[in-house]
């Protein structure tokens, strides 16, 4: 863990994983200033991190920058001792044009990094994401490590992991071309569950809320390797000092198997009682998902990927980072758990 209190900037503060960054970073005394797209939106993060237990009095503050301008983030880098650069446009499935979100992820990335070397900065912490190492590969029994790379072709990549893809191999570019000494270390979480923050419901969170609030009436047969979202801080905070973290790219997950939509469904009726009444039980043959995504393009990724259950490993993460993740049944149970505790799913 990291063992200074200097000042951190955490880009994208309004998200789901920033959040939970910010949390830790303020509980383990360091300052943190992060970035929104706009400064409209401040009094609600605050509201939103206070209820999720940030003490009245943090020193947090947040200044306005966007990844798709430079305005604003010589500013934001000004006496940061650290960069976590965690925001980036999140549109999953099908999307009309592909560099709406591919172009803030990359350039967004290349632009903070730039901030960044030109600022003094040592290292820039980067939040990648398993769509740039487990997509697109051929059906084995391979487990994925923080080596492998997705391939951009493949099938069932879809224009989130492009963003992912391309945004990370830019960021390495970059380093290694231009860095001029800037040290780069990135994070790549699989799914990622997890106690909620306010109204929003983020990342892998959605297969929860779908099943508790019935509108996912059959699951799929398809296998997700989950991370929690606490864990996934955490690593983000080891990351910003650990000496043998520059340079290298971090698979965040349990290390268990993916998990069964079947079997998350299952986990959720065992520990939320008659709150989970509506959680499916109904096992969605593969068929019907085939021929909706043979007209409906939004359910391509996901037919791609019926009855694969991956496998990753966390070694490195955990030998060098210092992590032990929980198992992915607890990351389950506290999202639902907080969800029907801020009434987020109704019944």
């Amino acid at each position: 863990m990291t063992s200074d209190t200097g000042l951190v900037l955490v880009t994208g503060g309004s998200g789901f994983i920033a959040g939970h960054i910010i949390l830790q970073l303020l509980d383990h005394g360091h300052p943190v200033r992060s970035t929104l797209r706009s400064l409209g939106k401040e009094d609600e993060v605050r509201r939103v991190l206070a209820g999720a237990g940030m003490r009245e009095g943090a020193a947090l503050e947040f200044v306005q920058a966007d990844l798709t301008a430079d305005n604003g983030w010589a500013d934001a880098l000004r006496g940061v001792d650290h960069v976590l650069h965690v925001a980036s446009p999140v549109r999953l499935g099908r999307v009309r044009n592909e560099d709406d979100v591919i172009l803030p992820a990359r350039d967004g990335a290349l632009r903070v990094l730039r901030a960044a070397r030109d600022a003094g900065i040592g290292r820039v912490v980067l939040t990648s994401a398993f769509h740039a190492v487990g997509f697109g590969h051929p059906r084995t029994d391979h487990v994925f490590t923080d080596d492998d790379w997705s391939i951009i072709d493949g099938p069932g990549i879809d224009a989130y992991g492009k963003s992912k893809i391309l945004a990370e191999q830019a960021a390495w570019d970059f380093v290694r071309t231009d860095g001029r000494g800037l040290e780069l270390t990135t994070i790549l979480p699989v799914a990622v569950m997890g106690p909620v923050m306010g109204r929003d419901i983020s990342g892998a969170n959605h297969i929860v809320q779908s099943m508790l609030d019935g509108s996912m009436r059959a699951a799929p047969n398809l296998a997700v390797p989950i991370v929690d979202v606490r864990d996934v801080a955490a690593a983000h905070l080891a990351a910003m000092t650990a000496t043998d973290a520059a340079g290298q790219r971090f698979l965040i997950s349990t290390g268990e198997p993916a998990i069964a939509m079947v079997a998350i469904a299952q986990i959720l009726r065992e520990n939320l009682g008659d709150t989970a009444r509506a959680v499916p039980t109904r096992t969605l043959p593969d068929v019907v998902v085939r021929v909706a995504a043979r007209f409906r393009p939004e359910y391509r990724s996901a037919a791609a990927e019926l009855g694969f259950v991956k496998q990753t490993s966390n070694e490195k993460a955990r030998r060098i980072l210092g992590i032990a993740p929980r198992p992915a049944r607890k990351a389950i149970v506290a999202a639902g758990e907080s969800m029907i505790a801020s009434a987020l799913v109704s019944h």
